[in-house]
């Protein structure tokens, strides 16, 4: 009876050691009411995310960004009327221009369409010809890009910092070595993305 009365103890605590544990993600898993802050030295942008949309692209976004991957990135491919694309982190080296747009971390993330559509002040994902490239890149649209629509991931929209943006998406452009007119002429640093509470922001 003893032997009975052991093992049940024994099993017991381990279910509750299993539940405790498959609790532990959901606890650790970053709250749904915060926001990004993209400092750049041309003034800051506050990006809500969109939860219901997107979830694994922003909690990705997030730890990159917490990591400090983004810090001294620049926007490197502005076109005027469209976006600007920044996130590359090889964009943190002047002596890597050739590299620019090719650059993300050693992994890729899945696509996440949704029906959020691409208007100004929306960011998404940037991406290669494959719907699952993205991995760190991404843009925030300058105007309306209703053919984006369900081809790329948005995952939130900037509600301060529209005039840093068109800021940005004014800085003068030259010819990229593609023929694009997208090249900034002078960089445009995205000094940090901070994580912070949505209520934190006045």
């Amino acid at each position: 009876m003893k032997r009975i009365w052991f093992l049940l103890t024994t099993l017991s605590l381990a279910l509750l050691n299993v539940h405790c544990e498959r609790k532990t993600p959901m606890e650790t898993k970053s709250s749904a009411n915060e926001v990004a802050i993209i400092k750049t030295d041309q003034g800051d942008m506050v990006v809500q995310f969109w939860t219901d949309a997107a979830p694994n692209t922003i909690e990705n976004f997030k730890k990159l960004a917490r990591s400090g991957f983004y810090d001294g990135t620049i926007f490197h491919r502005i076109v005027k009327d469209f976006m600007i694309q920044g996130g590359d982190p090889n964009s943190k080296d002047p002596a890597r221009e050739s590299d620019y747009g090719t650059g993300g971390p050693d992994y890729k993330i899945k696509a996440e369409f949704n029906d959020h559509s691409h208007q100004r002040g929306v960011i998404s994902m940037a991406r290669s010809a494959n719907p699952d490239s993205a991995g760190s890149q991404f843009f925030i649209c300058l105007a309306p890009v209703p053919r984006l629509d369900h081809q790329y991931t948005t995952f939130g929209e900037l509600i301060k910092g529209d005039d840093v943006l068109g800021k940005i998406g004014d800085t003068p452009v030259t010819r990229s070595a593609g023929g694009e007119m997208s090249k900034p002429t002078r960089r445009v640093v995205v000094e940090s993305i901070k994580i912070v509470p949505a209520d934190s922001v006045k």
